[in-house]
C-alpha cells in the first residue's frame, strides 16, 4: 500500500520527515529516492529532528554514511550516489547499521537494491514544476509492495 503526501514548502517536507522520525523504531530502514534537488536531505533533516537529533544534518555524499548519536536512537544517513558496487557497502560495514539498534535513511537506495531487506520503507520524492517550484509529491510504501 502506498501513502501519498503533497508538500508545498521545504518546511512541510521537513515536518513530514519529523513526524516519521518521531514514530521510528530501531531496525527501520527508509530508502529515499528522487532526482537531485527534490528534498531528500530536507526530509532527512526533519526525520533527525523527530529523533531528537540537534546537530546539523547534511548529505554524506563523499563519506557514504554519517552517524548521528544525539537522539533517542542512532541514525545512519547513507548517500550511495557515488557507490561503484555493493562491495563498497560491505567495506564500510553496512550490516552493522542495517541490523543494529538504530534507524537508517538511504539516499539513492535503488543503487544498492540487492542489499535492502524486504522490510525497508521506500520514500519517493518527486517535483512537479507545473504545481510550483517547492511542490513535492512524497510517496511512502513498503519495499515488499514494489516487487
Amino acid at each position: 500500500m502506498t501513502n501519498v503526501w503533497e508538500t508545498h514548502t521545504p518546511e512541510e517536507t521537513f515536518e513530514l520527515g519529523r513526524s516519521l522520525g518521531e514514530k521510528a523504531v530501531a531496525g527501520q530502514i527508509y530508502c529515499l529516492d528522487g532526482d537531485l534537488g527534490t528534498g531528500k536531505t530536507v526530509f532527512t533533516q526533519g526525520f533527525a529532528a523527530g529523533l531528537g537529533i540537534e546537530e546539523p544534518v547534511n548529505s554524506p555524499t563523499f563519506t557514504i554514511v554519517q552517524q548521528y548519536d544525539g537522539g533517542r536512537l542512532p541514525m545512519y544517513h547513507f548517500d550511495v550516489y557515488r557507490i561503484g558496487d555493493v562491495e563498497e557497502m560491505e567495506e564500510i560495514g553496512y550490516e552493522d547499521c542495517f541490523y543494529g539498534e538504530g534507524v537508517c535513511l538511504i539516499e539513492w537506495s535503488l543503487l544498492i537494491r540487492e542489499l535492502l531487506p524486504r522490510t525497508a520503507v521506500r520514500v519517493v520524492i518527486e517535483k512537479e514544476l507545473e504545481k510550483g517550484f517547492d511542490y513535492r509529491k512524497i510517496s511512502i510504501e513498503n519495499m515488499r509492495d514494489t516487487e
